[in-house]
């Protein structure tokens, strides 16, 4: 990431929008930004499957699921941030093929740090999980506000935007898409 870029374009918005970008109070905006997006773009640039590393098992091929991982993104239309959600599902290969529990947290970390659109970022967990652990299924359900719909535009806050992606016995399977849906609407 070019730190100093960041710093320069920040300092051309505050003047374009008509601020003093030498003002007490302004004067570190342009590296206190610099500083912000290195942290909330540090995914870019890293293959989310590679977080995903595969541990021997105890041949476990029933459902594991995480619930309410907190995530925060950028919306590449307006770079405002999105923010909510995910629920990451997977049914494990014929031959048990599992990752550590914090492994499938750390993926949505990954994923959500870098400007996207949801969809794509639903989709990116469910391929990456796919891509690394080959389970039977995959199913990822992201529920987000976004600030470009609450605090412009339309102006609706408190509006929920929900994407899924679903690969495998999730997508054949009717009643099995039906128990994880389940799982992830219920509070245990």
């Amino acid at each position: 990431m070019d730190l100093e870029k960041v710093k320069q374009g920040t300092r051309l918005i505050l003047e374009g929008i008509g601020e003093d970008a030498d003002r007490e109070g302004l004067v570190g905006t342009p590296a206190r930004v610099a500083s912000m997006y290195e942290d909330v773009f540090s995914g870019l640039g890293v293959d989310p499957a590679s977080v995903l590393v595969p541990m021997p098992s105890d041949r476990h091929q029933e459902m594991v699921l995480l619930k309410d991982i907190s995530f925060f993104s950028m919306c590449e239309h307006h770079l405002l941030p999105f923010y909510g959600l995910a629920h990451v599902a997977y049914i494990p290969s014929e031959g048990g093929k599992i990752t550590g529990l914090s492994k499938l947290s750390r993926l949505v970390q990954v994923v959500a740090r870098r400007p996207q659109l949801q969809e794509r970022m639903t989709s990116t967990i469910a391929d990456s999980m796919v891509g690394a652990l080959d389970p039977l299924g995959v199913l990822v359900l992201v529920s987000a506000e976004h600030l470009c719909m609450s605090m412009r535009g339309i102006r609706s806050p408190g509006t929920r935007t929900v994407t899924s992606a679903v690969r495998g016995i999730f997508r054949s399977n009717a009643a099995t898409r039906a128990e994880v849906l389940s799982l992830i609407r219920g509070r245990s």
